[in-house]
């Protein structure tokens, strides 16, 4: 599958104004919106969290307990609170995109994408013809974006946030053609396997060479091309100092927040 090369509105230069679409509307306007993950496949647990005054929320279908009931409720309750859902595939493939974007999803996160042509498979599978192969068939997508599903079909293909992941020592080797394809919106580092990927080990330090050198040419080559850069960072410390660096970042995830408080809370009782 090859996405066509001619140049189409993408979500970075669409006039299109929905203001359901929290998070691409806080990208273009240069606001750094904050996002989380969420791992644990519960209704009530996708809204405590969009109720925590985040712009975006990751429900993580890679490495989270969620099948497919639970990613379909956990966008409808998401999106009806005015907080852009966006779903972490487990892979690249067509019929896992697709499935994932039927659930009207305001974006996808695609995990190791190593080389341009797996990047441009992607957008491929996230876009409707012409410019993809996407089928249509579903009318949940629309629900989603608080719109019809003539206006969806219209809108969809410049207005869902692509990401595609760089954790690998593949994808930093070619992340600059990654970043050249068109359809790609945003290069998101997952710092865990990209250290273990580098260095043998996580977390990082921080302070390794190859490290830092590997982050800054991923930064680097998405503000080249005019791609949206994100990652994951552990705490809203470490979210406000890489606030020049990012357009976006996660702030861990619902498991870790609920261990860390847990933790912090009965360390402090037995004190």
């Amino acid at each position: 599958m090859a996405a066509s090369t001619t140049t189409y509105p993408t979500p970075q230069t669409t006039n299109i104004q929905n203001p359901r679409l929290r998070l691409l509307n806080k990208l273009k306007a240069g606001e750094y919106p904050l996002m989380t993950f969420v791992a644990i496949p519960s209704v009530r647990q996708a809204q405590i969290v969009a109720l925590t005054g985040l712009d975006g929320i990751i429900i993580d279908c890679e490495h989270g307990h969620i099948g497919d009931d639970a990613m379909h409720n956990s966008v409808a309750a998401i999106s009806a609170l005015g907080v852009s859902p966006v779903i972490r595939v487990r892979g690249p493939t067509h019929d896992i995109l697709k499935r994932a974007l039927d659930t009207g999803a305001h974006g996808i996160m695609v995990p190791q994408i190593n080389n341009a042509e797996e990047a441009a498979q992607v957008v491929a599978s996230a876009k409707f013809p012409p410019q993809g192969v996407r089928g249509q068939g579903s009318a949940f997508p629309s629900i989603g974006h608080g719109i019809t599903t003539p206006e969806y079909m219209k809108s969809a293909n410049e207005t869902i946030v692509t990401m595609v992941q760089i954790e690998t020592r593949a994808g930093v080797e070619n992340v600059d053609a990654i970043c050249a394809v068109p359809g790609v919106d945003l290069v998101f580092i997952g710092p865990n396997d990209l250290a273990q990927s580098l260095l043998g080990y996580v977390p990082a330090r921080g302070d390794e060479p190859e490290y830092i050198a590997a982050i800054d040419k991923i930064v680097s080559a998405a503000r080249k091309h005019g791609k949206w850069s994100g990652r994951m960072v552990n705490n809203g410390t470490a979210a406000k100092q890489e606030r020049e660096k990012y357009d976006t970042v996660a702030i861990t995830g619902d498991t870790k927040a609920i261990q860390n408080w847990y933790i912090s809370e009965f360390e402090i009782a037995r004190s």
